[in-house]
């Protein structure tokens, strides 16, 4: 039940945490260093709506991550193993895989010219 509601959660999270990316104005130039580089560090650029929400929502979904691992790892239980599949113990040989059918013949190719020399190494 608990899985369930982080999920639902997670998932919502990560929804509005795209939303939000994609309405921030680009800086250009992406990974090579574009804008400017105290842009980020300045009172005005942290306190900046978009990015201060940006910064809660990947806090929320990397907590939400983490409670989900959490939880899946405390949760496993043992289970027993699927032996429905197995040879059985009685030293029989499993039964032959019927035979595949006959393949059809692969077309004919172009006809080679009968003059031509025979290839040397």
């Amino acid at each position: 039940m608990l899985m369930t509601f982080l999920l639902v959660v997670q998932g919502l999270l990560a929804l509005a945490l795209v939303g939000v990316i994609l309405m921030q104005r680009s800086e250009g130039g992406g990974l090579t260093g574009g804008g400017s580089a105290g842009g980020l560090v300045s009172a005005r650029g942290a306190a900046d709506l978009l990015t201060r929400t940006t910064a809660i929502l990947a806090a929320l979904f990397i907590a939400t991550s983490l409670g989900l691992a959490m939880l899946a790892g405390a949760t496993r239980a043992d289970r027993p193993i699927d032996t429905s599949l197995a040879r059985p113990a009685t030293g029989e040989a499993p039964a032959a895989p019927a035979a595949p059918a006959p393949a059809s013949p692969a077309p004919a190719g172009p006809a080679l010219p009968a003059d031509l020399p025979p290839i040397q190494k």
